[in-house]
């Protein structure tokens, strides 16, 4: 079955930098995308960028952009989120999540069937 492994979190000031991964494995859907979303305590589960498998097409929201940068390795099976300049506002448990979804709907987390574990992130000012 399919599998998504998140790990990377950790605990930085403002201004910080960190790199989350993703590893994947059992994947039998012939398309298909992997987003990264975050869910702070007591706020609605938020998409953070989206990546397309088969072209690299990618998509942030407004604060991710400039900032994040979302990329796949397809030998190590692994896509990473890179966070630059991490904000207090960036705090939260980040989770990846796969599935065949449209890029108009990439930010609709219950389109995905498909999550990690999660990994927190917690940036102090």
């Amino acid at each position: 079955q399919v599998q998504l492994v998140e790990s990377g979190g950790g605990a930085v000031q403002a201004g910080g930098s960190l790199r989350l991964s993703c590893v994947v494995s059992g994947v039998t859907l012939r398309y298909y995308a992997i987003a990264w979303f975050r869910q702070a305590p007591g706020k609605a589960r938020e998409g953070v960028a989206w990546i397309h498998d088969s072209d690299g097409r990618t998509i942030y929201t407004h604060s991710a952009r400039g900032r994040f940068a979302i990329s796949r390795d397809k030998v190590k099976n692994t896509v990473y989120l890179q966070m630059n300049n991490l904000k207090p506002e960036d705090t939260a448990v980040y989770y990846c999540a796969l599935d065949n979804v449209h890029d108009s709907s990439w930010d609709r987390y219950e389109l995905y069937d498909y999550w990690g574990q999660g990994t927190q992130v917690t940036v102090s000012s």
